[in-house]
């Protein structure tokens, strides 16, 4: 007969050797991460493509309409092809259906001689959206597809949108890594201004996830060439203040921790830190962006969103970018504490659509919206989207004017 001893006995084996196995599947996992291949997949999930079984060559099959999205590549210097769609506003594609509809679909070797790049070419008052987006998938995976539809609503007839594929994503070749993904951001803002000849005060540069990184530090490559070149504005969803910070909570998937079981040991932590090798200083890149702005007597737009229901990059990421952002703007040391107190007094509450704290001077705006609810994902197709387009966009045009 199997006693309450035995029982308790077996339980107290079973459970010890399934700890024992944890903690070395965990120990396992560390050794993996420090390790630059390991920490590649780890950070920006490019093999998990999500559209396996579409093809990103015929956009209708994401509920495009034809020829509403142009599919083609850029080159740019180093010779690496990255792939981009360009998305027409719906208005100004139901505008020029007809001639649309005339043009073979499919991958566009030359883009300059489509009709869709001549709408955004020959318009004056084009206004256009570049899309950075978060780590793995493509350009058609998830809820990306709703975000540019987003990103367009608020003026249907001259919103257009273009996204595209990191080095390593999709069918961009390559091996993604912090310097070559802010490398495939400058070129196709490049070819966007040179190419397609939009003056970048038209131009809003939207990141989410670990494109808010890129959209950052692309941002601050422009403003500090010479002369300084300034954007309507730049729309981050769902921003982390730098990778180090994230990874004290983050959890793949929502559901397996990397080093935050580590957190509360802040010398093993801070050890496995200096092991990162993509950094991604986001924090210290929205201040500098912020600071040279500031020093230069440029416009600046900057629209911070976040859910509070985000289980992949907490909410108070977004809440240390604009705390860094108004240190800048403001010229003084302030502290954290010392920001969220005056914040309290000057913040709106907006009931269950959540919160919105402005931050202003005379040359620039830092806008921080935290949601009720959204996600991490969701949130990309929310109205909120439209409407921080819409108002950059509206200021910027009330400031040429």
């Amino acid at each position: 007969m199997i006693t309450l001893s035995t029982m308790i006995h077996c339980l107290l084996k079973y459970s010890a050797l399934s700890a024992a196995v944890a903690v070395g599947l965990y120990t396992i996992l560390l050794g993996l991460l420090t390790t630059s291949s390991f920490q590649v997949h780890v950070v920006y999930l490019h093999k998990i493509q999500m559209t396996w079984f579409q093809d990103l060559n015929v956009p209708e099959s994401f509920g495009f309409l034809r020829n509403q999205v142009a599919p083609f590549s850029i080159r740019p210097s180093d010779g690496r092809a990255l792939y981009v769609w360009h998305i027409l506003p719906i208005e100004l594609y139901r505008q020029h259906e007809s001639t649309l509809l005339e043009e073979p679909s499919g991958f566009i070797n030359d883009i300059t001689s489509r009709t869709a790049f001549r709408l955004l070419r020959d318009d004056p008052e084009v206004r256009l959206v570049i899309h950075m987006h978060g780590a793995a998938g493509t350009v058609g995976s998830g809820y990306r597809v709703p975000n540019y539809r987003a990103l367009s609503a608020g003026d249907p007839e001259k919103i257009h949108v273009l996204a595209f594929d990191y080095r390593g994503f999709g069918n961009s070749p390559g091996t993604p890594s912090e310097p070559g993904l802010i490398q495939d951001g400058i070129s196709v803002v490049e070819w966007a201004m040179n190419t397609a000849g939009i003056p970048s005060s038209r131009i809003i540069l939207f990141g989410q996830s670990i494109g808010t990184a890129v959209t950052l530090a692309v941002s601050e490559h422009f403003a500090l060439q010479s002369p300084p070149v300034a954007f309507a504005g730049a729309v981050l969803v769902a921003p982390f203040a730098d990778v180090a910070t994230l990874v004290a909570t983050y959890r793949v998937a929502g559901m397996i921790p990397l080093l935050s079981p580590l957190a509360r040991f802040p010398g093993i932590f801070g050890y496995l830190s200096t092991l990162i090798h993509d950094t991604w200083l986001s924090k210290n890149r929205i201040n500098t962006y912020v600071r040279i702005n500031e020093e230069n007597g440029q416009k600046y737009r900057i629209t911070l969103i976040h859910a509070e229901d985000d289980w992949d990059i907490p909410w108070h990421h977004t809440e240390i970018l604009f705390w860094q952002a108004a240190k800048a703007m403001t010229n003084q040391n302030i502290g954290f504490n010392e920001l969220e107190a005056k914040k309290d007094g000057s913040k709106r509450n907006l009931g269950a659509a959540g919160t919105v704290m402005e931050w202003r001077t005379p040359n620039g705006i830092v806008r921080e919206e935290i949601l009720k609810t959204g996600l991490h994902d969701v949130i990309m197709g929310n109205p909120v989207v439209t409407m921080a387009v819409m108002r950059i966009f509206a200021d910027a045009h009330s400031s040429l004017g």
